[in-house]
């Protein structure tokens, strides 16, 4: 019997803006969380993950680390299968790391009972390590470049929502960063390896045009009820 011709594209459900791209991306099991409930290690994965392979003496003269403990924090990170070794790059002596994934995935609203705790660990973790990159980020706010701070936003706003109704709005904004994200997808970047040779006044290369450099975009929501 013929096989029923597979629908067309306009046909098939839209993918869920929220969901992990397996090829990309992590969802994170309850030893993951464990692993990552821990601002240090969080700012160490985002920092792979944002400017590419680096060794435990350079992530440790960025965050004003000693280098021991640098280095255990990656060890942590790389038995959690969260970060690889560069087997391209250093030596036994100076080892180079890098993230096996584009972004971690945790939805709270599928947690187990007996994961409860480690996921509000790594919330309050993730919470501490993007406190931590705002106070790093307010000493270069009067170096950014203007176009860099002209395109910038620091925006606060409070709503009168229900859970539903964030869950909703948490769908449509992670749509928005979906279609802007698959731009990046092998777009040269501005990053540790290709830092020398751009111009770090305009954010150019030598022939003028714009280069694309990681931005942050972060998004929190939660309920104000320390009334």
């Amino acid at each position: 019997m013929a096989e029923a011709p597979a629908p067309p594209a306009s046909e098939l459900p839209a993918p869920d803006p929220l969901a992990p791209d397996p090829t990309h991306d992590v969802t994170l099991d309850a030893a993951a969380l464990r692993v990552l409930a821990h601002p240090v290690r969080l700012n160490l994965l985002s920092r792979l993950r944002q400017y590419g392979p680096a060794t435990a003496r350079q992530l440790a003269a960025h965050f004003a680390l000693d280098p021991g403990s640098a280095s255990y924090h990656l060890r942590r990170l790389a038995a959690g299968g969260l970060i690889e070794e560069d087997s391209g790059r250093g030596t036994r002596r100076d080892r180079w790391w890098q993230s096996r994934h584009r972004t971690s995935f945790h939805d709270p609203g599928t947690n187990r009972p007996s994961e409860q705790a480690d996921s509000r660990a790594y919330a309050q973790a993730l919470l501490l390590a993007y406190s931590d990159q705002l106070r790093r980020l307010a000493g270069t706010v009067p170096l950014l470049p203007d176009d860099w701070y002209a395109a910038s936003v620091f925006s606060d706003y409070t709503l009168l929502l229900t859970p539903d109704e964030l869950n909703a709005m948490k769908a449509e904004l992670a749509d928005v960063v979906g279609r802007y994200r698959e731009l990046g997808h092998d777009r040269p970047q501005r990053g540790a390896d290709s830092k020398n040779s751009t111009d770090s006044t305009n954010g150019t290369e030598g022939t003028g045009g714009p280069v694309p450099t990681p931005v942050s975009v972060q998004l929190q929501s939660f309920p104000l009820l320390d009334r």
